[in-house]
């Protein structure tokens, strides 16, 4: 565990502010993270201490290892509406959250209420699964997500959240978590979570106010590259926990004397993204080489304090399509390899 207390001495009013101004180009695209995060809590003056454990997708497993602490453990769900509006709600561990009756006092109707699916906690929050937490608002892909907090945690003196990374908890105040979001434009709004007032023509939802004012449309989760294409995406299976993977140089796969079905081999071409490290290098080189023709002595004097916001709108224009294709590249890729493999495997006989 380690306490943080420390400030630095910088006075710009959001932590992306703070930063040089291709950096913060770069964290709109490709999101904050944990180290990220906390320096900024250190930049407000937020105490906090930090605790490292393995990683935890529930607040069970998390309580094995912070649950003796003296703070309260959060549960954190990941909701949406009908008309693709999100929500992230943050209680107490304890407190019953019945999806029917907030559906309904946020004036959607009882069924308007479901959990969000799970690519949108990469598109939208930008987290892995397991990481949903009030810090996941920082980054500007979820600006259109609204935050509903249990009034239970006004009453504790410190509560647990994970920062962006399920292998790490932080402990905090409660008004200093009201600080960190008042830093990226939230406003806390803390609910009973449990009431059940009555909805009716004389009286309106009591939440209504929290309902997000723009929906959120995700990309095309089906979309598909080259030769890629036909293979069947549905059969890819899910994990559903994080792992830590180093990336190592794939080796050559063997020659394959005799294919009983060459039509199928030649289909299949080499895609360049089967290792992680080439696959992350190809996004920063695109990325550093994009903001490197962006950021010239003419582009400064011409835009000044605005070069930041140019560059990352140039940066969305450019890169966003480019960089979902990679991705789903990178995706396919290791599919196909085990898709190849698994046509041209012959188990032994007995």
């Amino acid at each position: 565990m380690q306490e943080c207390n420390t400030a630095l001495n910088l006075t710009t009013s959001t932590a992306s502010d703070r930063l040089p101004l291709y950096l913060r180009s770069l964290l709109e695209v490709m999101g904050y993270t944990r180290e990220q995060l906390l320096a900024h809590l250190q930049e407000l003056r937020i105490n906090f201490t930090k605790y490292d454990h393995p990683v935890v997708l529930t607040v069970e497993a998390q309580a094995k290892y912070v649950g003796d602490v003296g703070s309260a453990l959060s549960k954190n769900l990941f909701l949406k509406d009908k008309k693709h509006r999100y929500y992230i709600i943050s209680a107490l561990p304890e407190t019953k959250v019945d999806l029917k009756v907030l559906s309904q006092r946020l004036g959607l109707g009882k069924g308007g209420l479901r959990m969000a699916p799970e690519e949108a906690l990469g598109e939208i929050l930008q987290v892995p699964l397991g990481c949903v937490t009030p810090f996941a608002l920082a980054n500007e892909s979820a600006r259109n997500v609204s935050l509903i907090l249990d009034q239970g945690f006004k009453s504790q003196e410190s509560c647990i959240f994970h920062p962006l990374a399920n292998d790490t908890s932080i402990s905090l105040q409660a008004k200093d978590l009201n600080k960190y979001l008042m830093s990226i434009g939230r406003e806390p709004a803390y609910v009973d979570l449990e009431a059940n007032p009555r909805v009716g023509k004389d009286q309106p939802p009591d939440l209504a106010a929290l309902v997000p004012s723009e929906s959120i449309d995700l990309p095309d989760s089906t979309e598909k590259i080259g030769s890629l294409e036909s293979l069947p995406q549905h059969h890819i299976p899910a994990d559903p926990k994080p792992k830590e993977v180093k990336a190592k140089p794939t080796k050559a796969p063997a020659k394959v004397e005799k294919a009983k079905d060459k039509s199928l081999v030649g289909s299949i071409p080499p895609v360049p993204f089967s290792d992680a490290g080439q696959f992350v290098e190809e996004i920063l080189d695109k990325t550093s080489a994009l903001l490197l023709a962006e950021i010239t002595g003419d582009s400064i004097k011409q835009h000044g304090e605005q070069l930041g916001s140019v560059v990352s709108k140039t940066i969305r224009k450019h890169l966003s399509a480019e960089l979902k294709n990679l991705a789903v590249m990178f995706k396919n890729t290791a599919y196909t390899e085990g898709f190849s493999a698994g046509i041209h495997y012959q188990p032994k006989r007995v």
